[in-house]
């Protein structure tokens, strides 16, 4: 009796099992909507069926003593576990892809002082001037700030500046206590040019932090089905995870993608690009990293403003998820074209300094990393075989492009759903997009696509990517912030307009040209032609020049000249040379199409007692002299009068002509001299 109740009690524990497992792979199976549509609705049939057919015979069972008791329990277990282990895959996995997705960003801001302030609580706060950015548009520097002395009552004395680059300067050099600070400051400007930052972490800690979650404005949820511009923009983190708005936009590409043609373009964008930035008063133009320190927002809003393309997804990838995420897929083969050597992921030198050979290798996820960052040479570092190459920002972005190709390449070796899972683990934790799960899962269909038609080719050969590339030019422009002229490139025009027209082409927005002509010689090899290269244009951006030293004629013809107005202050003292420009209130290097009228300082010496009897005795001196000579000349012509005889008219008037003529050559020759008798 005990064991045909223990019988039923297994069988009725057995088949709540079998429930619970079918119910948790259709609703598992239901997640993965788009993918394999026909595949998913055959699979829910069968599993339901296989539940149906499972409860007549839980029925019998329960009814009869079934000799086949052990053999149903068995199979039903077995059965259940594996649907239990398949639904958990799938519903692991779209969680995983759910929280990548991003409909909200977080913004993160530190109330921060100097090290040795004593103050370590916000509630300790009561004495001390704050600093915090005056534009009530910033959510870090405005926004969340005002809400922190609200919540805490802080009472201290605020103090508004421009910028955060200012904010820092004041906070270093005590002119404020406390600033308020996107959370991550340390990495964002620990290595801004022109500011003795380097040892920002080392001189400064954080009291108080509060993150605030802002949910984004655009909301999709459809499948990719037609042309993309995605943003992918590279993360500079010391930890792995993405955790505030903010960023170094080191790492910007723009991508282009259509699903039909499986044709894209990349285009790695300059972080000195000299651009309008939309988050700036006034949209001033300054280098397009800068947008980063405000969100992804401002950095989209700035790209869809001087491109006119409209990004529809941006991916953020942090620097250091891209180690794991090559280690993970075994590393990535690329033809490196130089040796050469660069910090490891925590910037670290010295035993962790990473070498990179020259030539076709598999390189591991610090050495990718180190690939994809590097943008000039070592030398305080590493030896010369480490350091014999010339690279920079446009190369570094090259190198980028190349990581990009060797991972989708990679990315079709993978053969093992433990790899599958690990690499969802890296992505989730080190990559944030504003792309839906519906959106992510519908790649599957375009990936399938792709893998079909490869056939054993390379990926990313097979997906058609067209390089572009900016052209521009290099410039030194004065930098409010900083108060001093920095490097920024600047955009020909030309080269911008032709790559804008590329991505439209392949986004379909733009009819293509085409080109009835194709020149070649089999004595070159072929060379990709990278649309905008080698496209120039007029140079767009006019500097403000020194007008220190020009006199005020100087200064104002070079003014109506570049079309400005002119305002003289004169001042009595100061260094330079009198009645010339010895300031001027827009520094040399100022962007010319900020500037309506300049104000120019002039010297102007007032002259001493000393000097104005010195002048005086100076003239009466040359007077005397003057008079002198008068003096002597009219008493040599009066000795001349006495002494002479008095000639005969007639005499006179028979001199002949030439007589006349050399008497007039003589008095040519004459000087005061000879007249005054004076030598």
């Amino acid at each position: 009796m005990k064991d045909k109740m223990l019988k039923k009690i297994l069988l009725v524990i057995s088949f709540i099992l079998m429930t619970i497992s079918t119910s948790y792979i259709v609703y598992a199976v239901s997640l993965l909507n788009g993918i394999e549509n026909l595949i998913r609705i055959l699979l829910t049939i069968i599993v339901i069926l296989i539940w149906v057919l499972s409860v007549s015979v839980y029925i019998k069972s329960l009814k009869k003593n079934n000799s086949k008791f052990k053999t149903i329990f068995g199979v039903s277990l077995i059965y259940s576990i594996l649907l239990l282990v398949v639904a958990f895959y799938i519903s692991d996995t779209y969680n995983t892809l759910k929280n990548m997705t991003s409909n909200s960003t977080s913004y993160s801001t530190s109330i921060v002082s100097l090290k040795e302030n004593k103050i370590d609580k916000i509630s300790e706060i009561n004495n001390g001037k704050i600093g915090m950015i005056n534009d009530e548009d910033s959510i870090v520097g405005n926004e969340i700030p005002l809400e922190i002395i609200e919540e805490n009552k802080l009472q201290n004395e605020i103090v508004e500046y421009d910028n955060f680059v200012e904010l820092i300067d004041a906070l270093l050099k005590e002119d404020v206590s406390y600033a308020f600070l996107p959370t991550n400051y340390d990495i964002l400007f620990s290595n801004v040019e022109g500011k003795n930052f380097e040892k920002l972490k080392e001189n400064t800690k954080i009291i108080y932090t509060k993150t605030k979650k802002i949910k984004n404005e655009k909301t999709k949820n459809t499948a990719i089905k037609k042309p993309v511009t995605i943003l992918l923009m590279g993360v500079d983190s010391e930890l792995e995870n993405i955790a505030n708005a903010s960023f170094n936009g080191d790492s910007l590409m723009l991508i282009t993608f259509n699903p039909t043609t499986l044709s894209s373009t990349i285009l790695s964008i300059p972080r000195d690009t000299y651009v309008p930035i939309t988050c700036f008063a006034g949209n001033r133009k300054n280098k397009i990293t800068h947008a980063a320190w405000y969100g992804e927002e401002c950095m989209i809003d700035t790209i869809e403003n001087f491109t006119g393309i409209n990004i529809d997804y941006y991916v953020k990838i942090n620097f250091k998820g891209v180690v794991k995420l090559v280690d993970t897929l075994g590393g990535i083969e690329v033809d490196v074209p130089y040796a050469f050597c660069e910090q490891n992921s925590n910037r670290e030198w010295g035993k962790n300094t990473v070498y990179v050979e020259k030539g076709l290798q598999t390189l591991n996820g610090e050495q990718a990393l180190a690939f994809a960052r590097n943008r000039h040479p070592n030398p305080s570092y590493c030896s010369s075989k480490w350091t014999n190459y010339v690279s920079n920002d446009f190369i570094r972005g090259q190198h980028q492009q190349m990581v990009i190709k060797a991972l989708l390449n990679q990315l079709k070796n993978i053969k093992s759903l433990t790899t599958v899972s690990e690499l969802l683990d890296t992505i989730s934790d080190s990559m944030e997009t504003n792309m839906t799960t519906s959106e992510i899962l519908s790649l599957y269909n375009i990936g399938k696509d792709i893998l079909i038609k490869s056939s054993g080719e390379n990926v990313a050969d097979l997906l058609s990517m067209q390089r572009l590339y900016l052209n521009g030019y290099d410039a030194y422009i004065y930098d409010q912030s900083m108060n001093l002229n920095l490097y920024n490139y600047v955009l020909y025009n030309e080269s911008l307009n032709e790559v804008v027209n590329a991505m439209k082409v392949n986004l379909g927005l733009t009819e293509p040209e085409i080109s009835k002509e194709f020149k070649f010689s089999i004595d070159k090899p072929y060379e990709e032609n990278v649309v905008g290269k080698n496209t120039v244009g007029k140079v767009t951006v006019s500097k403000l020049p020194d007008f220190t030293g020009d006199t005020e004629a100087q200064a104002k013809a070079t003014c109506n000249k570049l079309g400005i107005s002119v305002n003289f202050k004169y001042v009595t003292s100061g260094n330079g040379t009198n009645n010339t420009v010895i300031s001027q209130n827009y520094k040399a290097g100022y962007d010319l199409s900020y500037v309506n009228t300049i104000t120019l300082t002039i010297l102007k010496k007032e002259t001493t007692k000393v000097e104005n009897n010195e002048k005086e005795e100076s003239k009466t001196e040359i007077n005397k002299k003057e008079e002198s000579k008068v003096e002597n000349s009219k008493t040599e012509n009066e000795k001349n009068e006495v002494e002479e005889p008095k000639e005969d008219v007639s005499e006179e008037e028979d001199k002949s002509d030439e007589d006349k003529e050399e008497v007039i050559e003589k008095d040519e020759d004459v000087t005061i001299d000879d007249v005054t008798g004076i030598e």
